[in-house]
C-alpha cells in the first residue's frame, strides 16, 4: 500500500474537515465499492468452481454422495451443499 501526504491530494477545505475528526494517525480509504471485483475473477478460480459444481449436479443424477466425495476430493457434506443447495 502507497502511503500519500493528504495536503498533495486533499483540497485545504476538504483536509480540515477530516482534521476535525482525526488530528494525527494514518486513514486508509478503500476502492469504490463497484470497482471491486468478485473472489476469484482474476484467476479464474471462481469459473473453475461454478463449472466443477455443475459437473457435480449432472453426475448426482446417476452417482451416490460418497462417490462423488471421493472423486471430486471434497468431504461429503460439501458435496450435499452443492447439489442440495440453490
Amino acid at each position: 500500500m502507497k502511503y500519500t501526504n493528504a495536503h498533495s491530494v486533499f483540497p485545504a477545505s476538504l483536509l480540515a474537515e477530516i482534521q476535525k475528526y482525526m488530528q494525527d494517525g494514518v486513514v486508509y480509504i478503500p476502492k469504490a465499492k463497484n470497482d471491486r471485483k468478485k473472489w476469484g475473477e482474476d484467476s479464474g478460480s471462481r469459473k473453475y468452481v461454478a463449472e466443477r459444481n455443475e459437473a457435480i449436479r449432472k453426475k448426482f443424477e446417476t452417482d451416490s454422495i460418497d462417490a462423488l466425495a471421493g472423486e471430486f476430493n471434497l468431504a461429503a457434506e460439501t458435496i450435499k451443499k452443492i447439489v442440495y443447495g440453490k
